[in-house]
């Protein structure tokens, strides 16, 4: 039986503000069993352990050791670990091996996994697609940014599994185009991060379509923001196993705060970004982004800009480009903050101090992955050291702090910084796809016209509610 019946939701028009919350400690108690010490320990079927092996994965992270003797025995789960902890394989692993040998009718997915960022929808559905083909089956992945109608093909040749940002599977929803009642998995990922987005009305809606009776596991680095109250709700007699600090810092990660003066940060910047190796740098605004990386390539720098102002295509080639090699210096704004995983990134610059702690942790937690050691670096100027101390105090961070300026051999010392050779380069554009025309539909019941609608508010300038 469904779980609906409630007024009509709408997505906020703008992001939340981030004024604390209460913070409630996890519920349940521990597993059916103790934590796995290996994964041919757990009741894993053999295809996915052929898997594992092949690619050379035998030993559990402490999440998913925790996590998957409560999941695979099908109980509801409340997972809480840090960024980069190995929380993709504790929900995949467990979804996939309850859905094995089913096959999902046109637009009626069996597992629901919802995440915040297009960035993330794309990297789990990355890391599961060798494990799904295993069991033949079949993923989805519905995100903004891309037409509906190739997604809507998709879902309607039927998929087990269903990968989908808030934004774009509202839109689906809406249209007609999936449906949630065959739904017997849920998964929350990044839970904290829906919140912060504004995303919890659309997730509420959702869940209430699911069926009563399924199982429902809800990651999250922390419980705050109206998560709790999810917890609650929807699931029942959870399981909860937290393996990190709720907000933790990473221990292999050093973290440094160079005091530098206005008129020599750019550049400082452009030396940083010049070093031999990938970094991803944190800007606050897309502007500020785009000014950045044409006066880097200006200088020499191999750089380009992710933020919210690209379409979906363009953010993944970008992303391609700076895992190839092809661009060094990703100049990005909080929208990669989660979600974007990159091997053998030692490097994370914070072009000006964030201002909530759980935002320099998740900016941060783009290094240091999977037990790899890691720099962050946090860029400050005079009037920002006060409340910058505030923010590392809260973060539960004693960085260390060097005062240097362009050129300064600590600044190379700690970022690998050089100078640029100041010879203009170019990066050959992302493939930018043509936006799509739909006919105009009614407001729809999560607040928000359907893909391609241009409301008289929209053309007057009106904000936008936040898309996946």
């Amino acid at each position: 039986m469904n779980r609906s019946g409630h007024p009509p939701l709408h997505l906020p028009d703008t992001e939340p503000s981030r004024s604390a919350a209460e913070t409630v400690e996890p519920v349940g108690s521990a597993g059916p069993a103790g934590p796995a010490e290996t994964f041919d320990a757990l009741d894993l079927p053999a295809e996915l352990l052929r898997v594992l092996a092949r690619r050379g994965v035998r030993t559990p992270f402490p999440i998913q050791a925790a996590t998957l003797p409560s999941s695979l025995a099908g109980r509801d789960v409340l997972g809480r670990g840090r960024t980069g902890s190995g929380k993709t394989l504790a929900f995949g692993l467990a979804a996939l091996a309850r859905t094995a040998g089913r096959e999902a009718e046109p637009r009626r997915p069996l597992v629901l996994v919802l995440v915040p960022t297009r960035e993330l929808a794309q990297q789990v559905t990355e890391a599961l697609t060798p494990y799904a083909q295993a069991l033949s089956l079949r993923l989805a992945t519905v995100v903004g940014g891309v037409p509906v109608r190739r997604q809507a093909q998709t879902l309607n040749r039927g998929a087990e599994v269903l990968i989908a940002t808030p934004g774009r599977l509202a839109d689906l929803i809406e249209r007609r185009l999936c449906r949630l009642d065959a739904v017997g998995v849920t998964v929350l990922d990044e839970a904290d991060r829906m919140a912060d987005m504004g995303f919890l009305p659309a997730v509420t809606a959702f869940l209430e379509q699911v069926p009563g009776g399924g199982q429902t596991l809800l990651f999250s680095a922390t419980l705050d923001r109206g998560v709790d109250q999810l917890v609650r709700r929807f699931l029942t007699d959870p399981v909860s196993h937290a393996v990190d600090p709720a907000a933790a810092a990473v221990g292999t990660m050093e973290h440094h705060v160079l005091h530098v003066q206005s008129a020599d940060k750019n550049a400082a910047i452009a030396h940083i970004a010049s070093r031999d190796g990938r970094v991803i740098m944190f800007t606050d605004t897309r502007r500020g982004a785009d000014h950045l990386v044409e006066s880097l390539l200006s200088k020499g720098v191999k750089a380009a800009a992710l933020h919210s102002g690209k379409s979906q295509p363009q953010r993944t080639r970008t992303l391609e480009q700076f895992r190839s090699g092809q661009v060094a210096a990703l100049v990005a704004t909080d929208v990669a903050a989660r979600g974007i995983h990159v091997e053998g990134l030692d490097l994370v610059v914070n072009l000006d101090p964030p201002v909530d702690h759980k935002d320099y942790l998740h900016r941060g937690g783009r290094t240091a992955r999977a037990g790899e050691s890691g720099t962050v670096v946090t860029l400050v100027l005079p009037n920002q050291r006060r409340g910058t101390a505030r923010m590392m105090s809260a973060a539960g961070i004693t960085p260390v702090t060097t005062r240097v300026r362009a050129g300064d051999p600590e600044l190379t010392r700690i970022t690998g910084a050089r100078v640029p050779t100041g010879v203009p380069v170019t990066i050959p554009d992302p493939v930018v796809e043509r936006p799509r025309h739909h006919r105009a539909t009614a407001r729809t019941r999560y607040g928000r016209p359907a893909a391609g609608t241009r409301t008289s508010a929209a053309r007057a300038g009106a904000p936008r509610p936040p898309r996946g």
